[in-house]
């Protein structure tokens, strides 16, 4: 599925499972039940905004886009050298110019 395509319930489902997550983890860890995450990724229900942003937190993404208000994923360099970040920027250029 292309991330155009892709809808809330898609993402939530995408970003738990990247994470090594099960649905019953992630609704622990926003004090929920495992049918509302499962209700969630199915699109039978749309998490509230202060949800939201908890998913947003936990999957370190920003709401626009767990939303898909925006196309882009960010990923965190926290604890890489300068080195490292240049490395990975060089992939990233790669991948753009196709």
């Amino acid at each position: 599925m292309t991330k155009e395509l892709m809808t809330l319930a898609d993402r939530i489902k995408t970003l738990r499972e990247q994470a090594g997550l099960t649905q019953a983890e992630v609704a622990r860890r926003l004090g929920i039940s495992r049918a509302g995450v499962n209700a969630w990724e199915m699109g039978l229900s749309v998490p509230s905004t202060p949800y939201v942003v908890e998913l947003a937190k936990q999957f370190g993404v920003s709401t626009d886009y767990l939303l898909g208000v925006e196309n882009t994923a960010s990923i965190s360099v926290k604890g890489l050298s300068e080195k490292q970040v240049s490395a990975l920027m060089g992939i990233i250029d790669c991948f753009r110019k196709g």
